[in-house]
């Protein structure tokens, strides 16, 4: 039998809500993965990718991590992993550091063999890329094989509008036969049978953004035949997400009365306003949060209260949302709208933008068609930015931010091109 440990989407470094304790929240999560696969004896633990939040983490975060991974090698117990998109780079990646220092294995198209199971890895591969993938992998003579991935795949994710990666053709395609398919990119831990194969997201060990309520943790596997999954969970700090309707003359006496039934302290709190109640600053919520102990503190009013003064349509505690609204009305191409939607997006990490933007440049520029605008695509307004992780907030960032991440955006609108060579590579240097 071959026992391991699935884990993903650590993201280590993310400094969420610009919190320093958040920070290292990420890397105590990584740490209490280590030590219940110590405890647990697992025979490996397979990271499913996304270790790192920003493809350049800082040095403690890189010590951090290194000291996790010397606590397993120390154990005897093998990290196996692959690259995701947060930390992908375009040439070495820090995974094959970490493997030349003998603390990790990045998966590949050899098998990798564990008890009796053999473990084969696949990047993160964007989508412009996939095509040419022909999922040829080396033969094995272990009992048992499995296939360890990063990305957002057909049919056990949502339907972000970016989803193009489908498990069932990779399995067809595939030259090995596996009984289980390790994935990460998805912060919500699910499980599906595929073409009679096991698929598995873990989720992520932290949560990323406030959408991520479920509790955080990772699979443990069990190959003997049969495959078998089940989950554990990770002792993280606490959430508080508070969701009131506010009834007519409710108002924030209501939101300190609720507020006060929770245990606040060193909490990442969370408030969301619904009903007919009245104005309430999101400001004076968060202070009050705060001096009651709370880490951090977010407010979103979900109300569409009418200004008695003032017929202006732009929602303060929403920028982005007023940015859209305002995109709507401008003809952008498709491109520029992705662009625009990739630099202004909460789920790339600042360090990470202008990468990003390359990385987009370089797939968009391989169509020119969608440089074009139509009817369609003035009258729909931005699509959402592809490739995101879900490792996003979108109540993080100030108003300020969001504002010239936007100008920038907008004000730099690609040049028209015809596809030819020139033009592309005029396009490459505009951006």
């Amino acid at each position: 039998m071959t026992r391991v440990l699935h884990t993903a989407d650590t993201h280590i470094g993310y400094r969420q809500y610009h919190s320093p304790a958040r920070q290292a929240d990420f890397l105590d999560a990584f740490r209490q993965v280590a030590s219940d696969a110590v405890e647990s004896g697992v025979d490996a633990v397979v990271h499913a990718g996304d270790l790192f939040h920003d493809r350049r983490p800082g040095l403690s975060d890189l010590l951090g991590t290194l000291e996790v991974l010397e606590t397993l090698s120390d154990a005897g117990i093998p990290f196996l992993a692959v690259v995701g998109n947060h930390e992908a780079k375009r040439s070495a990646q820090w995974l094959d550091l970490f493997e030349v220092m003998g603390l990790a294995t990045r998966l590949g198209d050899e098998p990798v063999v564990v008890g009796q199971t053999a473990f084969y890895g696949l990047d993160f591969v964007p989508r412009a890329q996939r095509d040419d993938l022909d999922y040829e992998f080396e033969s094995h003579d272990a009992e048992s094989a499995a296939l360890v991935s990063h990305g957002r795949f057909e049919p056990l994710v949502p339907d972000y509008g970016n989803v193009e990666w489908n498990v069932a053709e990779i399995l067809e395609a595939a030259s090995v036969e596996f009984d289980a398919v390790l994935l990460g990119d998805e912060h919500v831990p699910t499980t599906q049978e595929v073409s009679d194969v096991w698929v598995t997201y873990p989720g992520s060990t932290e949560r990323a953004s406030a959408g991520e309520r479920e509790e955080r943790g990772y699979n443990l596997v069990e190959f003997d035949g049969d495959v078998r999954i089940s989950r554990r969970g990770l002792e993280t700090r606490s959430f508080v997400f508070v969701d009131l309707e506010l009834g007519e003359h409710e108002g924030i006496e209501r939101v300190h009365g609720r507020l006060r039934e929770y245990d606040l302290e060193d909490a990442v709190v969370h408030v969301s306003l619904e009903g007919d109640g009245e104005s309430v600053s999101p400001a004076s919520i968060e202070s009050f949060a705060t001096d009651e102990g709370a880490l951090v503190a977010r407010v979103k009013d979900r109300r569409e209260l009418a200004s008695e003064t003032m017929d202006v349509d732009v929602s303060f505690a929403n920028p982005d949302e007023a940015v859209r609204e305002r995109l709507r009305e401008i003809e952008l191409s498709g491109a520029a709208r992705d662009l625009d939607e990739t630099i202004r997006s909460s789920s790339i990490a600042d360090s990470n933008v202008a990468s990003e933007v390359e990385r987009r440049v370089d797939e968009l520029l391989s169509d020119p068609d969608s440089f074009g605008v139509s009817q369609d695509d003035a009258a729909s307004g931005p699509e959402p930015a592809l490739e995101h992780d879900s490792a996003s907030d979108a109540d993080e960032g100030s108003d300020a931010e969001s504002a010239s991440a936007s100008s920038t955006a907008t004000d730099a609108s690609p040049p028209e091109t015809d596809g030819s060579p020139d033009s592309q590579s005029s396009m490459g240097e505009y951006l």
